[in-house]
C-alpha cells in the first residue's frame, strides 16, 4: 500500500501515531504528522487513515 499524510491539511492531533505508530510520528517542531513507512502493508494505516478528524491520510 501507499500511504501519504497531507501535510497541508494536517493538524497534527496524533491520532495516527497513536494508532499506528510503526508508520506514522508526529513531527513535533513542524505540527504535522510523518510517514516513516511510505510502503506499509500494515493494517493499521487503514485503520488511522479513517481515525483522522481532517481526512488528510490517503492509504492507496
Amino acid at each position: 500500500m501507499k500511504v501519504s499524510v497531507d501535510q497541508q491539511r494536517c493538524i497534527g492531533c496524533g491520532v495516527c501515531s497513536q494508532v499506528c505508530p510503526e508508520v506514522f510520528r508526529v513531527d513535533e517542531a513542524a505540527g504535522v504528522a510523518v510517514v516513516m513507512s511510505p510502503d506499509s502493508d500494515d493494517p493499521c494505516a487503514k485503520e488511522a487513515e479513517s481515525s483522522c478528524p481532517v481526512s488528510c491520510i490517503r492509504v492507496e
